[in-house]
């Protein structure tokens, strides 16, 4: 995939982006989320695992970049997560963008192309996002997305630590007729 969007171009994320992408994942804001905060090597894993996915799957995350200046910003797509959660078999969408990126609509924008990308070209039926409980910000996005929370679907994730405090999230889902209704 690659398109624009009224302030954005959004290309499959590579390794070719990894310097600019640890700088993101280095950020302690950022990745307040997640266990820790990503080193070069393993934001460099990462995005092998990136390209991996692109390959077997003909879509996966995609990196951002604003028009007006050519700055990258992060990444916003789709993905099949590699461990069960209440929705699987499922794709995710997932974003995370820099923080001088936050509260200018990017997030939404980029999403918002992605959601038709999996729901029109890809022909999903269905498309899921979760996060911890704590993440508040991410939450709301999913919500502006017109995506819906059912409690029931909540769930531990099962790659962190019983004790992490980041371990229960919330899982929303979007059907591909509820998307259309947006």
């Amino acid at each position: 995939m690659r398109t624009r969007t009224h302030r954005l171009t959004l290309r499959p994320l590579s390794l070719a982006d990894t310097a600019e992408m640890a700088k993101i994942n280095a950020d302690p804001v950022v990745m307040a989320h997640f266990p820790a905060p990503m080193t070069h090597s393993r934001t460099a894993a990462f995005l092998e695992r990136v390209e991996t996915h692109w390959e077997a799957n003909g879509f996966g995350l995609c990196a951002l970049e604003i028009h007006e200046t050519g700055a990258f910003i992060g990444f916003t797509g789709l993905t099949i997560p590699p461990y069960q959660t209440p929705a699987s078999p499922c794709t995710e969408i997932g974003w995370r963008l820099a923080a001088s990126a936050w509260g200018k609509g990017y997030a939404v924008e980029a999403a918002q192309a992605c959601l038709e990308w999996g729901f029109e070209a890809l022909g999903l039926l269905e498309i899921v996002s979760f996060t911890s409980t704590t993440n508040t910000r991410s939450s709301a996005l999913m919500q502006r997305l017109g995506m819906r929370h059912d409690p029931s679907d909540d769930f531990d994730h099962p790659m962190l630590s019983p004790d992490s405090p980041l371990l229960r999230h919330v899982l929303y889902r979007m059907s591909a007729a509820q998307w259309r209704l947006t």
